[in-house]
């Protein structure tokens, strides 16, 4: 592991982070949560914004990752229509954080839990939230509808994945352009 873990946030005033239970996953304690350098263009992203990400782990996914998905990048982001122009505007920040207070939550790839406050190291503006998957390789798709992305990724595990913020994705069904499309 790094020295350093971060944390996103489109609010560049933060100046502790206190422990709290998130409200899409209420089974788990108080903490401060982070992510490592590795994972952290999983958060490339505004706050609210429904994604479905994948990649393989490993030479010996490759292969069933490139057939599946379609691709010769190392990793797919994919975000809904509605929420390109967003994406393109949104100010991002990046906390960094001292990694000694924190310890990996297993049940995620990258992520870090602290069970007490945390003060940032430093925080700094991302830039242009395109700009960064295109720097890094990074296949962004943007679809109609999240939906067949999401249970493809679920398919099957020759991959890892992260899907975040669904209840604000588009319901299933026909694709219904959002009134600031």
């Amino acid at each position: 592991m790094s020295d350093l873990l971060f944390h996103f946030s489109e609010d560049p005033t933060i100046v502790a982070f206190e422990p709290h239970v998130p409200a899409t996953n209420l089974g788990q304690p108080p903490a401060v949560w982070a992510i490592d350098d590795v994972h952290s263009p999983l958060y490339w992203f505004p706050r609210d914004c429904p994604r479905v990400t994948c990649w393989p782990r490993g030479p010996d996914e490759r292969g069933a990752f490139d057939e599946m998905f379609h691709t010769s990048a190392h990793r797919v982001h994919a975000i809904e229509l509605g929420w390109l122009t967003r994406l393109r505007t949104a100010r991002l920040f990046r906390y960094s954080f001292d990694a000694a207070p924190f310890t990996s939550w297993a049940e995620a790839s990258g992520q870090w839990i602290s069970p007490s406050r945390v003060e940032p190291v430093a925080v700094e503006p991302v830039g242009d939230l395109l700009d960064a998957h295109v720097a890094a390789g990074i296949e962004l798709r943007a679809l109609p509808s999240l939906w067949p992305l999401h249970d493809a990724v679920r398919s099957g595990r020759a991959w890892d994945f992260s899907i975040v913020r669904m209840l604000n994705a588009q319901p299933r069904g026909p694709y219904r352009p959002s009134q600031a499309e």
